[in-house]
């Protein structure tokens, strides 16, 4: 069923809609812009382009906010604000007000999906986080006494109580059914995070252990046919760093 419902009285035949809709489910028919019947993905372009504001979108809320462009952000500043994150693997113990979690969540939200899926789930460990925790620290524990006779630098790794969180307040775990959404979601929130002062640990072994616990599996509660693409450690950095490490050259060219 198409969810796009169009005000003829509105509408003035401008054709933007029909030109900019990437599935073609618009065409003007007497001067008016009409849907087919199917095909439509809801991803909203008419709506937005639609200067008359003849275009509603049945399945959602329609509140008119206007367009922030991204050039309200100054390139340069953006560049050497992106160039200076680093990985936070030392947090306090301050928590992470609710508005800004909100906030973060809604970057996710409103990231790229493909074919506007919006198939991205974001779970808060909230008060199961040191349950969660427990559980991988177990795993690794014991993953750790039957490799280190095997593989020397394990014998080095020094697995806390607080090996995976770090003593961090939140943690978010980020799935979906492909590993592209969750990942884009993710660097939309890492954005929104670090913009607010707050630093994120991209929890890897998080991830692994996720993948082969049932018991850690149980307890996410992932949605049918999810996986844990990210795992997300956010807090306020009790460390400051100075300066932008260097990168290797950049590799590009032009075909």
């Amino acid at each position: 069923m198409n969810s796009i419902l169009i005000n003829e009285e509105k509408c003035i035949g401008c054709s933007l809609c029909v030109n900019d809709c990437p599935n073609a489910c618009l065409h003007l028919e007497n001067g008016k812009a009409h849907t087919s019947k199917t095909g439509c993905i809801e991803c909203g372009h008419c709506y937005a382009i639609c200067p008359q504001g003849a275009i509603r979108l049945s399945n959602y809320n329609c509140e008119d906010e206007p367009v922030v462009p991204m050039t309200e952000l100054d390139s340069d500043i953006l560049l050497s604000a992106m160039r200076s994150r680093r990985t936070i693997r030392h947090f306090t113990t301050q928590p992470v007000e609710e508005d800004k979690i909100r906030k973060i969540l809604e970057a996710g939200r409103y990231s790229p999906t493909g074919g506007n899926s919006q198939n991205v789930s974001f779970t808060i460990l909230g008060r199961r986080q040191a349950e969660a925790e427990a559980i991988c620290v177990d795993l690794f524990r014991n993953g750790q006494k039957l490799g280190a006779p095997l593989v020397d630098f394990l014998k080095r790794i020094n697995i806390t109580d607080s090996f995976f969180f770090k003593g961090a307040p939140l943690v978010i775990v980020v799935s979906g059914r492909d590993e592209v959404n969750p990942a884009l979601a993710s660097s939309y929130m890492e954005i929104m995070a670090e913009s607010m002062g707050l630093g994120v640990l991209y929890s890897g072994f998080f991830r692994v252990c996720a993948g082969i616990s049932r018991k850690l599996h149980r307890l996410l509660e992932l949605p049918k046919g999810h996986k844990v693409v990210t795992c997300m450690v956010i807090g306020y950095p009790s460390v400051k760093y100075q300066r932008i490490v260097p990168r290797k050259d950049l590799q590009a060219k032009t075909l």
